[in-house]
């Protein structure tokens, strides 16, 4: 009962906050923010002294009892630690997971009960004015889900449904399955399940199961959290969309005040940007680097240099041989006192090259096998302004360099995009998105997609 009550009198107690918009009543504030800290601290320090009730239970009979008064009480504190407003809490952590990041304590959360449940729901309507079954990049077969446009009319896209939770208190698990449709048929994945640990020392941390890998800089973030409705170009050129696979990660984050993180990672090297699993199932290696920080309290910023190394047999765009792709990418972020929802500009671009040593052959027309010994490159460069928590819009250029001397050509492919994007709340958005493609000498599609996304359930904040 008395943890009821604190809620109920935390509730009494937020209830004029709603009225104090004048600069006299900033002293009420204030005094309702100590109260509402205050409470917090107590019900954290019932949580803990609920958690040890079970080990102390005498009888199986009073266990149910305890674990449900566990469950309600746990509940209440972790719905206060998700309020935005409050310093440390999960909606500031910069974690895009859908339930607490990774490195905060198990088993006495609600989460080693009840794991968090997020589903993302993505649909679309498209136009190109040229056919996407047919359409075709010079240079840069096409490979990979996210290797080209998407359909024309009514789509369903690919939504998600992702568990999440600390298994204890030395892992955390999260399995996120995606539900798509190709040619009318619906068609249900994995595309990430893994556990990662939360207590090695040192900065460490080690991650195994299925994920995206940390390259780049859009690579590792869920395609529902980008500022516009497809990947760039050379995300689709080089790694289909999105490189993800089996595998290990090792990550190391330095105890300094500007952040620094190092890692590497170990995979099977089933899916495209590799193919095959060589090497015994160890056919992909890649490694990366990101260091940030602010700079003032108007501006942030992120930069990276990542590296992937392969052993292809068979690939989908026809190439079998040795792959190495490197990135580089950089982010910078402004916004009045740093308050980014309200408003701000975020620049971001990010720079890839591909060398490759092979032979080609065309999956569509397989003809006598080519050798492929040579380099491209591709980039992209987006700016998103934010009017304010409701509207924002942005522009992006992306570009692709062919090499005259490999069998696929040596076109130059480039695309203008802008987008226009409507937030009701941090749960949903309506996106208008206009593109220009030149995929190849004389061929230019014209789209138009306007986009529809929401969240439901859990929904932790995204990454930087």
């Amino acid at each position: 009962m008395r943890h009821s009550l604190l809620v109920l009198a935390l509730a009494a107690s937020l209830a004029p906050v709603a009225q104090a918009a004048t600069p006299n009543d900033h002293r009420r504030i204030v005094t309702l923010e100590a109260q509402v800290k205050a409470l917090q601290a107590e019900l954290l320090a019932m949580k803990a002294q609920l958690v040890a009730v079970p080990q102390q239970a005498s009888s199986p009979a009073q266990v149910p009892a305890t674990a449900s008064a566990q469950a309600s009480v746990e509940a209440e504190v972790d719905a206060l630690a998700a309020d935005p407003a409050t310093p440390g809490s999960a909606a500031n952590t910069g974690v895009d997971a859908v339930a607490a990041a990774p490195g905060s304590s198990g088993g006495g959360g609600a989460n080693a009960f009840n794991p968090a449940i997020s589903i993302i729901l993505n649909g679309s309507y498209g136009h190109h004015s040229l056919d996407p079954a047919s359409y075709a990049r010079a240079g840069f077969p096409r490979a990979g889900e996210g290797g080209g446009p998407g359909p024309n009319g009514f789509s369903l896209g690919e939504s998600e449904v992702s568990f999440a939770a600390n298994i204890d208190d030395k892992f955390y698990g999260q399995l996120t399955a995606a539900i798509g449709s190709e040619d009318g048929q619906d068609q249900l994945g994995i595309e990430e399940a893994y556990i990662e640990t939360t207590s090695l020392p040192h900065g460490l941390s080690l991650r195994l199961g299925r994920f995206f890998s940390a390259i780049g800089y859009l690579n590792s973030h869920h395609a529902h959290t980008d500022n516009f409705f497809d990947r760039p170009l050379p995300y689709q050129a080089f790694l289909g969309g999105q490189y993800g696979d089996d595998g290990v990660q090792l990550r190391w984050v330095a105890p300094t005040t500007t952040f620094l993180e190092v890692g590497a990672e170990a995979f099977r090297g089933q899916n495209y940007p590799s193919g095959g699993a060589q090497n015994g199932g160890l056919g992909t290696r890649s490694v990366f680097a990101h260091v940030g920080g602010s700079a003032g309290s108007d501006n942030e910023w992120l930069a990276g240099v990542s590296a992937l190394k392969t052993r292809v047999a068979g690939g989908v765009d026809g190439f079998s041989g040795d792959a190495n792709l490197y990135l580089l990418d950089a982010t910078w972020k402004w916004a009045p006192q740093g308050n980014f929802k309200d408003g701000g500009v975020t620049l971001r671009g990010e720079v890839m090259w591909d060398r490759r040593a092979g032979m080609y052959v065309d999956p569509v027309a397989p003809a006598t096998p080519l050798v492929w010994d040579g380099q491209r490159r591709g980039g992209y460069l987006e700016a998103v302004y934010r009017f304010n928590r409701t509207w924002d819009a942005g522009y992006r250029y992306d570009r692709l360099w062919g090499n005259a001397a490999l069998p696929v050509g040596g076109f130059d492919p480039f695309r203008h995009s802008a987008e226009l994007t409507w937030r009701n709340s941090e749960f949903s958005l309506f996106r208008l998105q206009l593109s220009r493609d030149t995929p190849a000498p004389g061929a230019t599609d014209n789209a138009f997609i306007l986009q529809y996304q929401t969240s439901l359930g859990a929904h932790g904040a995204h990454k930087f």
